[in-house]
């Protein structure tokens, strides 16, 4: 299974988002073509009510702690309240372009 889905279906069982967008940037940074090192996650859950960031950061982490441990070299996190992704419009930021060497 790629890491991208693996990714999406352990953050689905584990949060049960309203809204999940996992993107594989990594043909932007410096590695080999069809790496799967560098990642962008948008997730949008009730259960953020409330929560600080990095709560929730530490819950997406713990979910994916073995991917993070070993293939995953980057993960972007954007995580939010259905409130807060509603005042967001439904937008994620753009990433920074990569700072760590040219492709």
């Amino acid at each position: 299974m790629r890491i991208q889905n693996t990714i999406e279906a352990k953050l689905q069982e584990a949060l049960k988002p309203s809204f999940l967008s996992v993107i594989n940037e990594s043909d932007g940074h410096n590695v080999p073509a069809g790496s799967e090192s560098h990642f962008k996650v948008t997730l949008v859950c009730s259960d953020f009510e409330g929560q600080m960031l990095i709560k929730r950061h530490r819950q997406v982490n713990a979910v994916l702690k073995q991917e993070l441990d070993g293939q995953i070299h980057a993960l972007a996190l954007h995580t939010y309240s259905p409130d807060e992704w509603a005042a967001q419009g439904g937008q994620t930021p753009a990433s920074p372009a990569c700072r760590g060497g040219d492709k």
